[in-house]
């Protein structure tokens, strides 16, 4: 499930104190998100991306290193920021299918998310059964990723089911 070499969880009591922490942090800092985007070498013209993310700053990046130690996979990203912010943002983000479906959901499974975040951890399930039931391979069921992508953290329609294309090939 989640790496047991946690540095500083030499002892139960440290490991749970840490578990504690991780759903905690996720819960204010952290996302899944499945988007849905444009690529001409997929059958269907469209992609399926489910991430796990959580953010920080560069003040704390070292954190999300903690995160990648801890689960033992993912990727520490920057996102370079030249706007008016003065540091900045980076990412710890879990992308790989076999990744998000042997750690990061069992171990969100086990130890439950506590704020509204828990809904959209939920719904993220249901999209990643819908991969490992190849459904993302299909224009039905990008559709329906699509439709409960919608209801995860986001203000935005997905372009998938905005599209000319897709409108033009699912009947409805």
């Amino acid at each position: 499930m989640y790496s047991e070499n946690v540095s500083s969880a030499d002892n139960q009591q440290e490991r749970l104190e840490m578990i504690g922490w991780v759903v905690g942090f996720v819960d204010g800092e952290g996302s899944f998100t499945v988007s849905i985007l444009k690529n001409s070498t997929s059958s269907t013209g469209w992609q399926v991306f489910p991430e796990f993310i959580v953010t920080q700053g560069a003040k704390s990046k070292s954190v999300l290193y903690s995160f990648k130690e801890f689960f033992g996979c993912g990727e520490v990203y920057v996102n370079r920021r030249f706007d008016n912010h003065k540091q900045h943002l980076y990412r710890y983000c879990v992308r790989s299918l076999k990744d998000l479906s042997e750690t990061i959901i069992p171990f969100f499974n086990m130890y439950s998310l506590k704020t509204n975040k828990r809904k959209d951890f939920r719904y993220f399930t249901k999209i990643m059964k819908l991969i490992d039931q190849r459904r993302h391979l299909d224009l039905e069921g990008i559709k329906l990723i699509a439709e409960i992508a919608m209801k995860m953290n986001r203000k935005i329609k997905p372009k998938f089911l905005e599209s000319p294309q897709t409108i033009r090939q699912i009947n409805f």
